[in-house]
């Protein structure tokens, strides 16, 4: 244990080292709270090594902070009392490309005595993939990011806030080539920026909403993969800064118009062999790739409290609207919640699943966990699958989708808190104090917006992701 320390010590200062021989000077280190915002503290690069030995100090308090700010509490967190410490993850220290000087990682948080924090979420997302892995599973999870970019604002309105009307940089129809050509130097700098920093873009395209693009990013193991989402956001970020711009990850952009997803995309391995590729087994699924997404569909409900944490998340989930706001599964379905991707014949990774109905508002290393642990206990239940959606679910009627066994996703927070409240698998898995700091923030949510309309709603939170 002493070697090992001493090990991690020396690792330490020699990143520090050739931090400071970079020109680093600040390093930030991040953890995502349960509203889904990245919070940070700083260190100087030269305070890099005693930060990775000894942490650095925080509240506990965070942990049922709302996303304006507010403070809630917990039957087990709230108030001034207590101390954390947070740890940065030295394989994780990223220079950042768009931000001179700086350099980023993700934090893992402990109380003083140096145990797990057992509301720390990144170590909640590193449980389920040991679990995962204990179980025989490899789990590979990525991200689509979604974002709205807008002018920023300047004179009077920039002092004072205001920002409308919102003033759309690009022009160009949906998907269209035009909203490249009018922003190719800032999208060139996205994707420039995210290489330098090893993120592997799989695709950058305009999306459906003005202003709206998607970036794609290579899977990895879960934890890397809620990394990698935090990362490119506050990459994005920073580029558009740099560009005159503004970007808003938020659920609902303006009221009424198609809202930004963060849509998670997972595949399941064992012993190094895809899940998704048995041969004559229904729609190439292995048993226990059916019973892990058979999981995850039953748990939807309840997920939603995870991946859908903001009133704003369900003014973007409406029907026909590709959000996936009712409980099926299809397969190359964009109108099903969980979307089966079967990919080329020939590509033997080709396969995999697509959980449509996430965004942005939710902390992305909850979201991986709560699924890893939604399908892990599908498995446990020998959970089947249904039979697959064709079609817009949204145009049948009332008698058919109940025929079929469709029903509606919870259409507020309030109903998904409440389905998040009666989950006995999440509860195991996440535990009282996460599971109970996760309900009060969304309680608290919900209270905060309960007499606001659905532009208040967008306007309020349109930049607080």
């Amino acid at each position: 244990m002493g070697s090992r320390a001493a090990e991690q010590r020396q690792e330490a200062r020699q990143l520090a080292a050739r931090l400071s021989a970079e020109g680093v000077r600040n390093v930030a280190l991040t953890w995502v709270d349960n509203a889904g915002i990245a919070r940070v503290k700083t260190v100087p690069a030269e305070r890099l090594a005693a930060a990775a030995e000894r942490g650095v100090g925080m509240s506990p308090v965070f942990d049922v902070f709302t996303s304006d700010d507010a403070i809630t509490a917990s039957d087990h967190l709230g108030g001034p009392d207590g101390d954390l410490r947070l740890f940065p993850d030295l394989e994780r220290v990223t220079t950042l490309a768009a931000q001179p000087g700086w350099a980023w990682a993700p934090a893992d948080r402990y109380d003083q005595l140096g145990l797990p924090h057992p509301a720390c979420q990144r170590q909640f997302a590193r449980r389920m993939t040991e679990r995962a892995a204990a179980a025989g599973l490899e789990l590979r999870m990525g991200f689509e990011t979604e974002w709205v970019v807008t002018r920023a604002p300047a004179g009077p309105a920039a002092a004072t806030g205001a920002d409308e009307p919102l003033d759309y940089p690009c022009t160009g129809p949906a998907y269209g080539m035009t909203r490249v050509v009018e922003l190719s130097d800032y999208l060139r700098d996205v994707t420039e920026a995210l290489s330098v920093q090893g993120i592997d873009v799989l695709q950058l395209h305009p999306e459906y909403a003005p202003g709206q693009f998607e970036v794609t990013t290579a899977p990895g193991d879960p934890v890397r993969a809620a990394d990698d989402v935090v990362l490119v956001r506050e990459t994005i970020r920073a580029i558009s800064l740099r560009h005159g711009l503004r970007a808003s990850f938020a659920p609902s952009v303006v009221a009424g118009q198609v809202g930004n997803g963060c849509h998670l995309h997972l595949s399941l391995y064992r012993d190094g062999t895809s899940l998704h590729r048995t041969t004559d087994a229904p729609w190439g699924l292995a048993p226990d790739a059916s019973a892990f997404l058979g999981g995850i569909l039953g748990a939807l409900p309840a997920l939603l409290a995870i991946g859908c944490p903001s009133p704003a998340s369900y003014l973007r989930l409406q029907p026909s609207h590709w959000a996936g706001v009712y409980q099926c599964w299809g397969v190359e379905n964009r109108e099903a919640a969980l979307r089966l991707i079967t990919g080329a014949p020939g590509d033997p990774d080709g396969g995999h699943a697509e959980v449509k109905t996430f965004d942005a508002a939710a902390n992305p290393y909850l979201a991986v966990g709560a699924v890893i642990a939604a399908g892990l206990h599908g498995i446990e239940s020998a959970t089947r699958l249904p039979e697959p959606q064709t079609g817009d679910p949204g145009v049948l009627g009332v008698r058919e989708r109940a025929r079929r066994g469709i029903v509606r996703l919870p259409a507020t927070l309030t109903e998904a808190a409440d389905r998040l409240e009666k989950s006995a698998p999440l509860y195991e898995a996440m535990g009282e104090v996460l599971h109970g700091a996760v309900l009060a923030v969304r309680r608290a949510e919900e209270a905060h917006f309960a007499e606001s309309d659905d532009d208040a709603i967008a306007a309020a939170t349109r930049w607080r992701w």
